[in-house]
């Protein structure tokens, strides 16, 4: 399979949930060029109608107004959207009213105890039997807590800052690693008492000033499985246009660079997050790395296609620390050794270390399993592209949790 042209990303994923949430706190109308049009971002849409906001979506263009805080008793089907339930979780805990958050199978058996347990400190009032969604909440007034993070989470990290925007005193949030940014650079943008430096947050009580105008770069994370693609195939050559270059969210082509791939970034802009172009070819002689267990936040959602890509190098590629991703959409861990062992990958698990000997020949197979998972589901899709295989990809569909054209713009690419 050859992979030639450039393509667009649709707008990235995590600035659009962030966007439309925090309208709830905020006043003023603003305009959203290139919002997200994949499912999770839909939950956060509805959330934010369903609470009392005004969102409305006109193709990828989003009129929002804030709602200053004035939110509705309300019970809330979040999807698949951790991010939707986790950021809902620290946002409605100091607003005066009574709230319940949902969600599908897989997102009931995501881990909330880890938001709820911090929020409590605060004085927040949440139920989450046994660690897990449906979530209630009951607002009530917080108070300010200085509180370091038992993991690197944009999510949880998000929750509690959106929490200290409503709480009495000076709300101090630590990381053990640097992870995702972007809600910090958003309650900056709209004029938030939130700073910060060396992995240390600090937010007080204010209002947001939502901008008239903005304009969300195409998703990197979504962009990565043809940029990965593109390196992997002989003959291919692809660019990524108009695409996120967050620092917090470009480890996995920092990883690829070290890997000796063809990539070439240029960046072309900073506002409203750094973005600009990726270009990628064809690499036949990508080397092993090691990727070290304080790089994974910055790449959590990469890593099923890192794994793959590191089928195709020389050597034993180690990704240390990867637990994490045992509590995504699926277990990722087991879903991405399954599937890629299915097709002729020597991969294994090591205590929380992942393991992938290349380069691999991938043989073919009649069908794969993605278990509902988007990230898996686009991974084994450029799996079988590589394979020249014609596999049944049981659950492709849930692609458009994140990527909804993700078929049509592999296809665009291969034509």
């Amino acid at each position: 399979m050859k992979l030639k042209g450039s393509f667009k990303a649709p707008g990235d994923k995590s600035i659009s949930h962030r966007i439309a949430l925090f309208s709830l706190l905020g006043k003023g109308r603003m305009q959203v060029n290139n919002f997200s049009p994949c499912a999770d971002c839909a939950s956060s849409l509805k959330a934010v109608n369903l609470l009392g906001g005004e969102a409305h979506i006109f193709g990828d263009m989003l009129s929002v107004e804030g709602a200053l805080g004035e939110i509705k008793d309300s019970r809330v089907d979040c999807g698949n959207s951790g991010t939707t339930m986790r950021l809902l979780m620290g946002l409605l805990a100091g607003r005066p009213g009574e709230f319940c958050l949902d969600g599908d199978e897989s997102l009931r058996k995501r881990p909330m105890q880890r938001v709820a347990d911090p929020l409590r400190q605060m004085g927040a009032e949440l139920i989450c039997e046994k660690g897990n969604a449906p979530v209630f909440i009951k607002g009530k007034e917080l108070k300010a807590c200085d509180h370091t993070l038992s993991v690197a989470s944009a999510q949880l990290k998000s929750a509690l800052l959106l929490a200290g925007l409503q709480a009495r005193g000076v709300t101090t949030v630590r990381e053990p690693a640097q992870s995702r940014d972007h809600t910090e650079r958003l309650l900056t943008q709209c004029k938030a008492a939130c700073n910060g430096k060396n992995g240390t947050w600090q937010v007080a009580q204010s209002e947001l000033d939502l901008p008239e105008r903005y304009w969300v770069p195409g998703d990197i994370s979504s962009a990565a499985f043809l940029i990965t693609a593109a390196l992997i195939n002989p003959d291919s050559r692809v660019m990524a246009e108009d695409v996120l270059l967050n620092p917090t969210r470009i480890g996995f082509l920092k990883v690829l660079l070290r890997m000796g791939a063809d990539l070439k970034i240029e960046q072309q802009g900073n506002h409203p997050e750094p973005w600009g172009r990726v270009t990628a070819g064809y690499t036949p002689k990508l080397e092993a790395c090691e990727i070290m267990a304080e790089e994974i936040p910055l790449m959590v959602d990469e890593v099923p296609i890192l794994a793959l890509a590191a089928s195709q190098a020389r050597g034993v590629t180690i990704f240390r620390q990867v637990g994490e991703l045992r509590i995504k959409e699926s277990d990722r861990i087991s879903a991405i050794c399954s599937q890629l062992s299915a097709l002729g990958v020597d991969i294994r698990v090591k205590d929380d270390d992942l393991l992938v000997t290349g380069p691999a020949k991938l043989k073919p197979v009649a069908e794969l399993d993605s278990f509902g998972d988007h990230r898996i589901a686009m991974t084994l899709a450029i799996a079988c592209a590589l394979a020249e295989n014609q596999a049944n990809i049981k659950k492709m569909e849930s692609a458009a949790i994140s990527y909804p054209g993700f078929q049509d713009a592999l296809n665009g690419l291969m034509a």
